[in-house]
């Protein structure tokens, strides 16, 4: 008997490639037809070009209506790649993973659609970071090179890899604490745009679509901060909501939020396969559970290493960067230190006052027993005393 939920995700993978099928036709269709069609109307854009020595150029492109209706059907794909990999694929390997796992196999067909959906995570992760780029730096004629997709590439295909593993390996053993685990997560990253929002009190964003109500907006807000909540599930989303941007999308690079979370995510991470170890069954007796410990960390170890030279080194706007995320982990690191050493000081402090009123007795006993025995001794040597020297 099917699964109702593989069912499901099957219609809604289906859906999906259906109506991504329809929009490339129609891409297909503007971009032959603008070559033969002579447009009477272009648009101008202008663009900066990355600073070289401290100047940057600005330049101007005409931009017809065709070109344009192309680059809103590239957006519209980036977006629906983006909801289609973190509502679609990312809950479909979940499933497949954990399937695999209760039934102890893992036929080819199954291997290979879980290999499949992996790779739409990651393309979605990776359209992610380009969407984010370009709207941050909407300004800047950006070029992506090939060594930054694989960097991204890399980066996430280890993130995402490692995080839905462990959510199985846990979920194994503790079936009742994932759903809890996942819960937490979904909802602490779901309401973190609304509380951010209403702590700047800013007014409510009356300009994401004419034709919606009040109403209508906040179920948009709801629904985006829905795929927000998704896709931070399973990595670090690059395209930061915020609210009472009129793009909906912050657009500073805030180096300590992205560092708190990989610090925050790498001990989940590594709590939960802690428990896993701990309360893993007999089906994990022929698997050698420490080294697969230790593999998944240092997976997410090395996506955590790629993100740092992609930020560090291939990143188009790296120029502009005020400051750098290796700046920004050192500094997160020192105050960790500055911690860890205020609370060592101030253990030693009580180790100190602890001990200091034994040491006192200690030394009033001393004393004691130091003038007792010079009381006696002046009692030997006094004048009044029958010493027998002096009887001689």
């Amino acid at each position: 008997m099917p699964c109702p939920l593989n069912f499901s995700f099957f219609h809604f993978s289906c859906c999906s490639i259906y109506l991504f099928a329809c929009r490339c036709v129609e891409a297909l269709y503007i971009y032959f037809r603008a070559e033969r069609v002579e447009e009477p109307y272009v648009s101008i854009t202008k663009k900066r070009q990355m600073p070289k020595d401290g100047y940057s150029e600005e330049i101007e492109k005409e931009v017809g209506q065709a070109e344009g209706k192309l680059r809103t059907h590239r957006s519209a794909f980036s977006r629906a790649s983006v909801i289609q990999a973190f509502l679609g694929s990312a809950p479909q390997l979940t499933l497949q993973l954990y399937i695999c796992i209760l039934q102890q196999e893992v036929t080819v067909a199954r291997s290979i659609f879980m290999v499949l959906s992996l790779l739409s995570i990651v393309y979605g992760a990776l359209r992610c970071n380009i969407l984010a780029i370009k709207i941050k730096y909407d300004d800047y004629d950006i070029r992506v090179k090939p060594a930054a997709y694989l960097c991204i590439f890399m980066w996430r295909s280890f993130e995402i890899a490692t995080r839905v593993a462990v959510l199985v390996l846990f979920g194994s053993v503790l079936r009742i604490w994932v759903f809890l685990i996942v819960l937490l997560n979904f909802l602490g990253f779901f309401f973190y745009p609304w509380v951010i929002f209403w702590l700047s009190k800013s007014p409510f964003p009356e300009n994401i679509e004419k034709e919606l109500s009040r109403v209508g907006t906040t179920i948009v807000l709801c629904l985006l901060t829905f795929l927000y909540a998704g896709i931070n599930m399973f990595c670090w989303s690059a395209a930061q909501v915020e609210l009472s941007d009129p793009d909906l999308i912050s657009k500073s690079q805030n180096w300590y939020r992205m560092t708190v979370y990989y610090i925050v995510r790498l001990m989940e991470n590594a709590f939960l396969l802690l428990l896993w170890y701990i309360y893993r069954t007999d089906f994990y007796l022929y698997v050698c559970a420490p080294m697969l410990f230790l593999q998944l960390l240092i997976g997410y170890c090395m996506g955590i290493f790629f993100m740092l030279v992609f930020y560090q080194f291939c990143h188009p706007c790296k120029k502009l960067f005020s400051s750098s995320i290796t700046e920004a982990l050192l500094s997160c690191f020192n105050i960790l230190y500055l911690i860890c050493q205020h609370h060592k000081s101030t253990l030693l402090k009580g180790k100190v006052a602890m001990k200091s009123p034994e040491n006192t007795d200690e030394a009033q006993g001393s004393s004691k027993t130091i003038d007792s025995q010079n009381r006696s001794a002046l009692q030997c040597t006094s004048p009044g005393s029958d010493s027998p020297h002096l009887q001689m």
